[in-house]
């Protein structure tokens, strides 16, 4: 992907992600881009409403300069959310950074019991 390809990064589903660990839950927010096949990742959360707080960094308009910051919890709404089991996690990890494919991306939701349409 070339840098003007990687501007009009535009995510068109946000999965947040929940993994129990020692004594506490850990929290990944991931955006995914169907039509650009781009992917992006925050993660390091110990608490929800540290995440909610995240201010995301989003462009306005496809191929524009200018870009501002929206909080996660307007994302959060309309984001899948997945718990996760450690092998999961890992599954989830993994799928995130191979070489992009729907097919495996289709595969690994409709496994976690979500049932949203891919396109």
């Amino acid at each position: 992907m070339n840098r003007r390809q990687r501007n009009k990064l535009i995510p068109s589903i946000w999965i947040i992600a929940t993994k129990p660990t020692e004594g506490h839950v850990y929290y990944a927010l991931y955006a995914i881009d169907w039509k650009r096949r781009g992917r992006l990742s925050w993660e390091g959360w110990d608490h929800f409403e540290d995440l909610l707080q995240f201010h995301i960094p989003i462009k306005r308009k496809a191929g524009g300069r200018k870009s501002s910051s929206t909080p996660a919890a307007k994302i959060a709404k309309r984001a899948l959310h997945l718990h996760l089991n450690e092998a999961q996690f890992e599954e989830l990890e993994q799928l995130f950074y191979q070489p992009f494919s729907k097919k495996r991306w289709r595969t690994f939701l409709q496994m976690q019991g979500n049932q949203q349409v891919i396109k």
